[in-house]
């Protein structure tokens, strides 16, 4: 894979559908992670634990394991809530092990015809474990979108991998698979072409400044703050849009943002994102199908 280095200055500006300045995805991580691994090493689980003192994988860790299981049993219920009632639209990531496991909030996302990205098959493995095994990562991608195919109904369109850890080759295997969009190159604010082996795809940046686990774990940001943040950084790349479109992606995790004392930031923030005039609230299937019919007239 390898893509270009355009400065955004360089650029012709990008004419998003309906004048809109900014494209708004909404992204909330349905993910699994096992119980126990067969390592003695310690076990990250796709991310930081509540609480620090890591046991081996082949341990059970009951607080960190129930602590994101909560966001299976409650808090995702109570995003979903959030969603409901103000009529917007998300965009899921879901491991594979998700649908197997908890198939109940991937069906609740197919029936509302949202959009649902493959995200691993389960949220510990990262495929950079298989960096230099690219018949492992190959099995990894396939086996993943098969689960996906048959409990989604149709193929995959776009991947973000576990921790958003992929190779040098995840670009190249997904295309060959016949996805169009990829998620983990956070390098940007506009979507942009990625060469891979077979076919052009699109670059959808996934954040991890506009994250929720980012903001209230890494850095202990309070409710309030983290509404503050999500509004200015809506208001700034507004601002820009009147010159060249931006994205803004939100990434939501049910056992960060499905805690009631955090819910009113989600909710307050969409609320002002409705608000504002020419705010795209969308997904990434739309802004990577229309990116690739019209890219040429942005760069």
């Amino acid at each position: 894979m390898k893509y270009d280095y355009i400065p955004i200055i360089e650029r012709k500006p990008l004419k998003w559908p309906n004048n809109a300045r900014v494209a708004l995805i909404l992204t909330i991580n349905l993910e699994h992670w096992d119980m126990i691994k067969d390592t003695k090493e310690p076990y990250y689980a796709g991310g930081p634990p509540v609480l620090p003192d890591m046991l081996p994988g082949n341990v059970v860790d009951w607080p960190n394991y129930s602590w994101r299981e909560y966001g299976q049993r409650v808090g995702v219920w109570r995003i979903f809530d959030v969603f409901d009632k103000l009529g917007a639209q998300a965009s899921c990531t879901i491991n594979a092990v998700t649908a197997l496991e908890r198939p109940q909030m991937v069906q609740y996302a197919v029936n509302k015809g949202w959009e649902i990205v493959a995200h691993n098959y389960e949220q510990g493995e990262l495929l950079v474990n298989y960096m230099f095994d690219e018949s492992k990562e190959k099995e990894v991608i396939k086996k993943t979108l098969d689960v996906y195919e048959k409990v989604v109904g149709k193929k995959a369109k776009g991947w973000l991998s576990s921790s958003l850890r992929g190779t040098l080759k995840t670009a190249d295997i997904i295309a060959e698979e016949g996805l169009i969009f990829y998620c983990d190159l956070m390098n940007d604010d506009q979507p942009y072409l990625i060469e891979t082996s077979t076919k052009p795809i699109v670059s959808t940046p996934y954040s991890n400044e506009i994250n929720d686990f980012t903001h209230f774990h890494r850095r202990g940001f309070t409710t309030d703050e983290v509404l503050n943040l999500y509004k200015e950084q809506l208001d700034v790349l507004w601002e820009e849009g009147a010159s060249t479109g931006k994205i803004m992606n939100v990434g939501l995790h049910p056992h960060v943002s499905g805690l009631p004392y955090r819910i009113r930031a989600l909710k307050e923030f969409i609320e002002y994102a409705q608000s504002k005039p020419d705010v795209w609230i969308t997904n990434r299937e739309e802004i990577a199908t229309w990116y690739l019919e019209n890219h040429k007239s942005h760069i």
